[in-house]
């Protein structure tokens, strides 16, 4: 039987700056230098876990550094992140639906061998929902596995939209015209995220719908019941953006 194939991709020491000279010189806060010494050893410590775990196993496994990502990943059976929220994001954009991602918390570290469970088949991944976008009819390479922002290059700033919930390719809502923040798209696994901040609600896990919320809507009337919603698993959004500038 064939070994299996594991990346381990890492969130980097150098985003802490204690391991840098030149910032040690800059930092003179002993609680601010043991902090960070404090955070580099957990995060130290959670990789050699996870490699002491895959050296007992029969699995061909590499690290590599979340930074040093530039093409899809592929001809892996498993992708571990260890680090935090952001580790686990970047490595989703470079996989497709075949290939499973676990995420290691470096910090807090956990004591759950999950790592060790997932490779002696004693637990089974959950098959979360992403979010494809097309601009212009065509599919962006990108999955979003949290939310997906659209919005002015200054977030803040003032947008203009309009958008339709459809279904068959046919509207089964109002058409909405907004005056916003612009519009965010969140997956179930996003919806504690950003989205809860904004006043948003929590979705089960496994859910495959969406939650829209249209946000800081200027005079929205009636259709103040519109800016934040669903959109159900057989639905997609439609969205026309009548600024002149505009970022995913």
């Amino acid at each position: 039987m064939a070994r299996r194939r594991l990346l381990l991709l890492l969130k980097p020491f150098d985003v802490y700056p204690v391991a840098q000279s030149d910032c040690l010189s800059r930092i003179t806060n002993p609680q601010i230098l043991h902090y960070l010494e404090n955070r580099q050893k957990v995060h130290k410590d959670a990789i050699n876990f996870c490699q002491n775990i895959l050296r007992q196993k029969p699995v061909e496994w590499k690290p590599t550094v979340r930074s040093n990502l530039s093409e899809p990943i592929r001809d892996v059976d498993l992708v571990v992140t260890v680090g935090g929220d952001g580790t686990l994001l970047q490595g989703s954009h470079f996989i497709d639906d075949s290939v499973p991602v676990l995420g290691v918390n470096s910090d807090p570290t956990q004591p759950e061998e999950v790592l060790d469970n997932i490779l002696e088949s004693q637990a089974n991944p959950s098959k979360l929902t992403r979010i494809s976008i097309h601009v212009n009819s065509e599919v962006l390479p990108t999955y979003a596995l949290n939310d997906i922002l659209t919005s002015h290059p200054c977030p803040a700033a003032l947008s203009r939209l309009s958008f339709k919930i459809k279904k068959n390719d046919q509207p089964c809502s109002l058409l909405v015209h907004s005056r916003s923040s612009g519009p965010r798209v969140s997956t179930a696994a996003g919806s504690t995220a950003a989205m809860l901040s904004a006043g948003g609600f929590p979705m089960p896990i496994l859910s495959q719908d969406l939650q829209y919320m249209v946000r800081e809507p200027i005079s929205p009337g009636n259709a103040s019941s519109l800016m934040h919603g669903l959109i159900k698993s057989h639905q997609s959004m439609e969205a026309t953006w009548l600024s002149k500038e505009g970022v995913i």
